[in-house]
């Protein structure tokens, strides 16, 4: 049995985005079991958090890249950062980004790879989905094709076919793991055709690019860089894929076969992985799948008193992960602590109950019942929370009955607990 992962302390790195040409900070920090990888944007006020799978796909707005968004909030050329965290089996993690694209640091995922070498990993409490692929997905597109097929670990298939003389066609199969990833694949940079470089250009892209951080592959050869691979090209297809595939939501293990793909097709593949993993998972199982509007459909409350942005997970009766983002703009900040902004205790334990709520209440047998406190245990505060932190609640079923449900939680701020609480619920007809 695998455990989730997080990384162990926040890491930083800055640059420039290879598309936007703008310049960009970004931290990566810890997060919560069952949180999965979720990227806020620092520079706009009270933005929501995009988490970093397919149903955030931006595919119509942007091409050559892969970028996600969530109310008008967007993140470009996320791909190199995902292959580092898929391939180094980082499930959970929160990146801050002052900006709408990220890094391009040398044009490959080396310097993601060593930062987060660096910061180090933690194994948490809770068990891995790794999605095992046990039926074939196939998708075709004019001469580029996808194939997923069953396997014993992730492996990659890549056919690279370009009608340049330089380019030509590449051929790649390779597992996929830390070592291998660092190794083989990080280190590939991204590249375009010097033919392609004005029309690129002139459509708004690549203007951050330079002969350093783009092969820019001319009639003769690479202008201005040398290759660290004779196969760098096909092995930075590879990178892409990689990042684009954990947009399904978790690791899988399969080999996935692909021919002059790019992230268009990578993405339409990984919507498939998505859909065979939800199904895998079973009815009592869904995974990012409650909004706040979802919410409200199964427990009553409602603004000012809903304390839950979402829920990243729920196995019904048994197991849920919400979150809820603090602002400066939540009322209670009004009269309590004015002068220093501190979450009241109690409506952490509120938000706490109320994701248990979701818990209890989304199971059949006790759909449209309402849950009612009866007790409040082994109740303890670590830590105060203020604008900005993001909460994420951890609670598990510890006995249900038809009447009643008892429930243990737990609040996280970058990964480390805040409050904990034990509290029974009636449960009860409306």
């Amino acid at each position: 049995m695998e455990r989730q992962k997080t990384i162990s302390e926040a890491v930083s790195l800055s640059g420039i985005g290879i598309h936007t040409g703008n310049k960009v900070n970004i931290t990566i920090k810890p997060a919560g079991t069952g949180c999965g990888i979720t990227f806020i944007r620092t520079d706009i006020p009270g933005s929501s958090r995009i988490k970093a799978d397919v149903q955030s796909f931006l595919e119509a707005k942007f091409s050559r890249r892969s970028s996600i968004g969530n109310n008008g909030a967007e993140v470009q050329t996320i791909e190199h950062l995902m292959a580092s965290l898929s391939s180094l089996g980082i499930d959970n993690a929160d990146v801050e980004i002052d900006s709408n694209e990220l890094p391009g640091m040398d044009g490959s995922a080396l310097r993601f790879v060593e930062a987060l070498e660096k910061a180090g990993t933690v194994e948490q409490d809770k068990e891995r989905y790794v999605h095992i692929i046990k039926e074939p997905i196939c998708i075709e597109e004019g001469s580029c094709s996808i194939t997923v097929v069953p396997a014993k670990e992730f492996k990659v298939s890549y056919t690279l076919d370009y009608d340049h003389p330089l380019l030509g066609s590449q051929f790649l199969e390779l597992a996929i793991n830390p070592q291998s990833f660092k190794s083989d694949i990080a280190p590939a940079r991204t590249f375009c055709l010097e033919s392609e470089a004005s029309e690129l250009r002139s459509k708004g892209l690549g203007m951050g690019a330079n002969y350093d951080n783009t092969l820019v592959v001319g009639k003769t050869g690479v202008i201005k860089n040398s290759l660290r691979f004779k196969d760098e090209f096909v092995r930075h297809k590879i990178l892409d894929l990689v990042g684009d595939l954990f947009l399904a939501g978790c690791p899988i293990r399969g080999h996935v076969i692909a021919l002059r793909s790019g992230h268009c097709l990578n993405l339409k593949i990984a919507q498939k992985i998505y859909e065979q993993k939800i199904k895998a998972q079973g009815a009592d199982t869904m995974e990012g799948m409650l909004d706040v509007n979802e919410i409200m459909n199964i427990i009553p409350h409602r603004q000012p008193f809903l304390f839950v942005d979402r829920i990243t997970h729920l196995e019904k009766g048994k197991r849920a992960v919400g979150i809820k983002n603090v602002t400066i703009n939540d009322y209670f900040f009004k009269g309590h602590f004015p002068g220093r902004p501190v979450m009241p205790g109690v409506i952490i334990v509120e938000a706490m109950a109320q994701v248990g709520g979701v818990m209890l209440l989304a199971s059949e047998e006790n759909r449209g019942k309402l849950a009612f406190f009866l007790s409040i245990d082994n109740v303890k505060f670590r830590k105060p929370v203020v604008p900005g932190d993001q909460l994420v609640f951890e609670v598990e079923a510890i006995k249900v009955k038809s009447k009643t449900g008892q429930v243990r939680g737990r609040a996280l701020v970058d990964g480390k607990v805040v409050a904990e609480a034990d509290f029974v619920c009636a449960l009860m007809s409306d």
